[in-house]
């Protein structure tokens, strides 16, 4: 099963992974590899596509998934039920943070010390809301400990919004506007509407926050079909996911 292991310095007890379209059992327009159970696709499928994922994972690694509702709730990971949040973390050796994505920006998260990992689901309203400070703020360790690695998502050339994507930005941001201004280019062709770049953005919050090691940020799923889901570009389709745990054994 191809994964992308994120390029960022984590402990030697941190893993982490993204998987892509490929590698699976669905059939069009959620081939192959579709992990997520809300997007028409077969039950039958997607309990196929999770297993296998974990089975490649380790047999000792099991995931915890959330019913994302882009928002800001930051939970703690557990397998007994699958909670209404966007963000989940864990100290639990062997329990793996995963959320799903289709142009969505998936954000890993890891302490230097090895005790604790987070994954957020950061589409656009919830990057405006507050999910990356919500989830940095679950992690309960201090900032200066954090990494933060922007997986797979809409690249800047590809993401263009309306203006109340703008305004919901520019109007959270009191402190530092001209910052956020910078994430927004004008669109050419339609007026009022600009290409938005998540990656930019979240790096802007991050830094706010007090992260400053990032990494990451260099896909785009809209023009890369080969390898990865995209709701923008395809409509019904299926969706990836991004994880993050603590090695199981350590």
């Amino acid at each position: 099963m191809p994964f992308i292991e994120p390029d960022w310095p984590a402990p030697a007890n941190v893993v982490a992974y993204c998987t892509t379209r490929r590698g699976g059992v669905s059939r069009a327009p959620h081939g192959a590899l579709n992990l997520a159970s809300h997007v028409g696709d077969s039950s039958a499928a997607v309990a196929e596509n999770r297993e296998r994922l974990r089975l490649a994972l380790g047999c000792e690694m099991q995931l915890s998934w959330l019913d994302q509702v882009h928002g800001v709730a930051a939970v703690e990971a557990q397998l007994q039920s699958c909670p209404a949040a966007d963000a989940q973390w864990s100290r639990q050796p062997g329990l793996a943070c995963a959320v799903m994505t289709a142009d969505c920006l998936p954000v890993l998260f890891c302490a230097q010390s090895g005790d604790v990992v987070a994954a957020a689901h950061a589409g656009w309203r919830g990057l405006q809301a507050g999910v990356l400070e919500a989830t940095i703020a679950a992690m309960a360790t201090p900032v200066t400990q954090l990494l933060a690695w922007l997986g797979p998502a809409i690249g800047p050339d590809a993401f263009e919004v309306g203006p109340e994507v703008y305004a919901a930005f520019m109007q959270s941001d009191t402190a530092e506007p001209a910052a956020t201004r910078a994430c927004f280019r004008p669109s050419p062709d339609r007026p009022e509407h600009w290409y938005a770049d998540l990656y930019a953005l979240a790096r802007v919050r991050l830094a706010r926050a007090g992260v400053t090691r990032i990494y990451g940020g260099d896909c785009c799923t809209y023009h890369d079909s080969a390898r990865f889901f995209s709701y923008r570009r395809d409509g019904e389709t299926g969706r990836m996911a991004s994880l993050v745990a603590l090695r199981p054994g350590d």
